[in-house]
């Protein structure tokens, strides 16, 4: 990469084809892809249903203004959205959150918004701001004033959400932040005092999101009802995509002039939108959690024991695997690559498994099995 800003610390794998949840790179090699590029292509490389709307748009017009009506993005809000609820449509996950952010303030006319320590809300100044490492916001400081941090899964989080409180913003389940799955009675407990406070609740599903946990939103499994919801990622299967969900009562804060976003709800991006929408059926999404509770059982019967795998985290397809310190993820995320099988990292020493919603439990049972092989061969070379 000779042309490029060097943003990225790449693996040395150029990928240049797919197929469900294999890719195929520049040499040859074929990967089976636990990755889906990071939580994004959740029905994989190959899928029919998003490469048909897709070709179909592709034959009529690509583009137009959000000054003009555009039925397709109103339909895929029309899917998206829970009852009660109307959409922003934008290109990310970051750019989602930044809405949200706006119209948090605007709404209330408050300024605080509590974040919480390790979440990871994107990389735009505003989302920034609410991304709870220090690491990552280092170097771009001052930032939006205003965002306060409190730990994860604490109960003294409870008192930062006061009258002069915004917002609270947080993921059900931490994902860069080492896959921490919230307790469902904190997080009821969390959205009792901002209703108590007057307080918003945005829940950020931008890696929870769209069956990735067995549910269209991971939100659903504490019974939450948030003011607002972010979303992207697995939306668009690899197109561009990003949402901000807000109640009904939250619009007059969003009318014209407020906000914008000029490819946001592209009509080639709609119909990927609209065929991945499509797809997510109450049946699909239970053999979402069947397979969950599948991976779930052979990580823990065939990792519990190893010395240097201290705990097994997350819901669905979204998985922490807790490695001790005496081993280093980065190594173990190597040594998959050789044996054909991509993995990543989150905090703390976790290897992170988000692998396509349409694999397969025999491919399920292939990887932990490759994991289990690397981390007893790492623990033999010590």
């Amino acid at each position: 990469m000779k042309n490029v800003l060097p943003t990225y610390k790449y693996f040395d794998i150029d990928p240049m084809d797919g197929n469900d949840c294999h890719i195929i790179d520049s040499t040859g090699k074929e990967y089976v892809d636990f990755t889906s590029g990071i939580g994004v292509c959740n029905l994989g490389y190959s899928n029919e249903e998003v490469k048909t709307a897709v070709g179909e748009q592709l034959n009529h017009i690509w583009h137009t203004s959000n000054l003009y009506i555009n039925s397709l993005q109103d339909k895929v809000a029309g899917k998206l959205c829970p009852k009660g609820y109307l959409a922003f449509l934008c290109n990310s996950g970051t750019e989602a959150n930044e809405a949200a952010f706006k119209i948090a303030r605007k709404y209330t006319h408050k300024k605080k918004v509590l974040a919480f320590n390790f979440g990871f809300h994107g990389r735009t100044y505003g989302s920034l701001s609410l991304t709870g490492y220090e690491a990552i916001q280092s170097g771009f400081t001052p930032l939006v004033p205003g965002s306060e941090f409190a730990e994860y899964n604490d109960y003294k989080a409870l008192d930062f959400i006061d009258n002069d409180c915004a917002a609270v913003i947080l993921e059900v389940i931490q994902g860069e932040g080492g896959v921490n799955v919230g307790k469902t009675e904190w997080l009821n407990k969390i959205e009792a005092k901002c209703h108590q406070t007057n307080t918003l609740l945005i829940v950020d599903e931008v890696q929870t999101g769209m069956g990735r946990t067995g549910y269209k939103f991971a939100f659903e499994y504490a019974g939450l009802h948030p003011d607002i919801i972010t979303c992207a990622k697995g939306l668009g299967n690899g197109l561009p995509v990003g949402a901000m969900l807000a109640k009904k009562e939250l619009a007059s804060s969003f009318g014209p002039g407020s906000h914008g976003n000029t490819f946001g709800g592209n009509k080639v991006v709609m119909a990927a939108a609209n065929a991945v929408l499509n797809q997510m059926t109450p049946e699909f999404l239970d053999e979402v959690k069947a397979k969950g509770e599948f991976l779930f059982q052979e990580l823990s019967t065939q990792l519990l024991s190893l010395p240097n795998v201290e705990k097994i985290s997350g819901r669905g397809l979204m998985v922490g695997i807790h490695l001790s310190d005496s081993i280093d993820v980065a190594a173990v995320i190597k040594k998959l690559q050789s044996n054909g099988m991509l993995t990543i990292s989150a905090r703390a020493n976790t290897l992170r498994l988000l692998p396509p919603l349409i694999m397969d439990k025999k491919t399920l049972q292939w990887g932990v099995q490759q994991i289990k092989d690397v981390l007893e061969k790492e623990v033999a070379s010590c």
